[in-house]
């Protein structure tokens, strides 16, 4: 892993997750009650919780509004939740402004050319293994593993490696 990517994400203090695409594959599945659902990855929540309980905050900033979401957020602990906002930087400039932290601690995950404006402004970009090509020349770093199968937990184990807590906590689950 390159040094610039380790120093990176060991200034970061909040990571902040785009939903589809990411934290899941991105397919939409419908059915015929209008009823979305969506699949998340039980490595991924646990990754987070992880995450969560070595001292970095956790964000989701999706374009598109949930029930699904919402109760993915509650289980894992996520306080911060910001549904419906397409255009994703104001809803990181409220999100800074809430943690009172500066782009340069933020970590942005995501996977198509609509998290561009977020992921050009954060101290690190980071597209999953699937995101689209031009997402993946803008990312500071990609992830072996794509959307919703993975990666979510791939970043949440770099930025523990970066800050020293990974050993840590992966050690407790052999005591």
């Amino acid at each position: 892993m390159r040094n610039e990517v380790l120093r990176r994400a060991a200034q970061v203090r909040l990571a902040v997750f785009d939903v589809d695409g990411v934290l899941t594959d991105g397919r939409l599945i419908l059915g015929d009650d209008g009823q979305e659902y969506k699949a998340f990855h039980s490595r991924d929540g646990h990754g987070l919780r992880m995450l969560q309980d070595s001292g970095i905050a956790v964000a989701i900033v999706t374009g598109r509004v949930s029930h699904v979401v919402e109760k993915r957020a509650a289980e894992l602990g996520i306080a911060h939740l910001y549904q419906g906002r397409r255009d994703k930087l104001p809803a990181l400039r409220e999100l800074l402004d809430t943690v009172q932290l500066g782009p340069d601690a933020v970590a942005y995950v995501g996977d198509d050319v609509v998290d561009l404006p977020v992921m050009v402004r954060v101290g690190l970009a980071v597209a999953v293994g699937d995101a689209h090509s031009h997402v993946k020349r803008h990312a500071h770093w990609v992830t072996r593993s794509h959307g919703g199968r993975g990666a979510a937990r791939e970043v949440c184990e770099l930025l523990m490696q970066a800050h020293g807590t990974l050993e840590a906590s992966l050690r407790r689950y052999l005591e």
